[in-house]
């Protein structure tokens, strides 16, 4: 049996004692886009780009995190998630605390979210103390936003240091290095 398809498409069927047999298709002429694709281009007011962090400076990132903790002998978690809060890179120190995998990713998400230091967003809960019932939020010190082009691209946190203020120097350590 053969049949021809609207999009110029040959396909060719074999049925034979009951059974199946191959089934071949040709592409012989190109495809005719559909009517309801929409013009994805930058003058397209629909449409916003954004910039994305990539897995390899993720990493890096996360890296000078642990080896500025390492220098003043910290033992800590990092987390560096993007700008949505989902997670690109989470590393567990040598030695850090159980609790600590948890908390770095949820000041990292903090940080983005707000695009602030957790350190200013702990002075936030003063005025709105419900803040703290966002979920996947954590307002103490040692979250980072990392920005580009005057908007947040990521969030880098750690925990597991006597504070959060050694935390957040740690974190600092993780946006410098992607500075450079």
């Amino acid at each position: 049996m053969k049949k021809k398809l609207a999009l110029g498409t040959t396909v060719v069927a074999v049925l034979a004692a009951g059974t199946f047999g191959a089934v071949s298709a040709n592409a012989s002429a190109p495809a005719a886009a559909p009517a309801a694709v929409v013009k994805a281009d930058a003058g397209n007011d629909n449409l916003f780009q954004t910039n994305h962090l990539t897995v390899e400076a993720a990493t890096d990132a996360a890296e000078a995190v642990l080896d500025a903790a390492a220098k003043e002998n910290q033992r800590v978690s990092v987390a560096v998630v993007d700008r949505n809060g989902n997670t690109l890179v989470t590393l567990r120190g040598d030695g850090a605390g159980p609790q600590s995998y948890e908390s770095a990713v949820k000041k990292a998400f903090t940080a983005v979210s707000w695009n602030a230091p957790t350190s200013e967003l702990v002075k936030r809960l003063e005025q709105a103390p419900n803040l703290k019932d966002i979920p996947g939020t954590l307002f103490l010190g040692g979250g980072a936003p990392v920005t580009a082009k005057g908007g947040p691209i990521a969030g880098i946190g750690v925990a597991g240091a006597p504070s959060g203020d050694l935390d957040e120097k740690f974190a600092r350590a993780g946006v410098a290095e992607l500075a450079k």
